[in-house]
């Protein structure tokens, strides 16, 4: 794939890492473009939408634009009216789209964190007071704020040991990442980590 802007959300990371995607006339994604450098030696490949405009040194030209994800969701498809844009650059003419698109993804991810298994009420009140809190020492005392950050990751480390173990027996691949809105491959490296044991075993 190549290079282009992207969304990631802090949690789901690169398991739901979304961006604007293109689709031609023919309703295919389009390969990507081959930037060659001024110096010509060599170039790089570039996939952000902006590019497909049809112009020479460019891809070919986009047809609509719609969200994707890449755990394979894509959302509703926008057609560009060529016409309308005339001789209009692609990204100031469509500026609007990918916005729109970009807010298809969000509601994409909202869809994620709902059919992940939910949290106790209490511990999503007590976390978000910490983080508040946190935040508040971090004005006073960077360094007690740090100290706290410290804390609280050796506490995620000592309470998340058991419970990775106990789900690593329990469920299969698949059911851990449902639950924690991953793709397996996130999930089996997040239970790592928390469990001791090589992502690799």
């Amino acid at each position: 794939m190549g290079e282009r802007k992207t969304w990631t959300t802090e949690e789901f990371g690169s398991s739901h890492e979304g961006a604007v995607g293109v689709l031609l006339a023919d309703g295919t994604v389009p390969a990507p473009v081959l930037a060659e450098m001024s110096s010509g030696a060599g170039g790089r490949s570039i996939s952000e939408w902006s590019v497909y405009d049809g112009a020479l040194a460019h891809g070919p030209r986009a047809a609509a634009l719609r969200a994707v994800c890449s755990c394979g969701w894509s959302g509703p498809r926008y057609e560009l009216d060529w016409e309308a844009i005339g001789e209009q650059k692609l990204i100031e003419a469509a500026h609007g789209t990918a916005d729109t698109c970009l807010e298809d993804w969000d509601a994409h991810t909202v869809d994620v964190e709902q059919a992940a298994i939910p949290l106790p009420e209490m511990v999503t009140v007590l976390l978000t007071q910490l983080h508040g809190e946190i935040e508040k020492l971090a004005r006073t005392s960077p360094l007690a704020a740090v100290r706290a950050a410290r804390r609280l990751e050796v506490t995620a480390a000592q309470v998340g040991y058991w419970p990775a173990h106990d789900a690593r027996h329990d469920t299969t691949a698949a059911q851990a990442a449902a639950a924690l809105g991953l793709n397996e491959d996130d999930a089996r490296k997040l239970m790592a980590r928390f469990g001791g044991w090589s992502p690799y075993l």
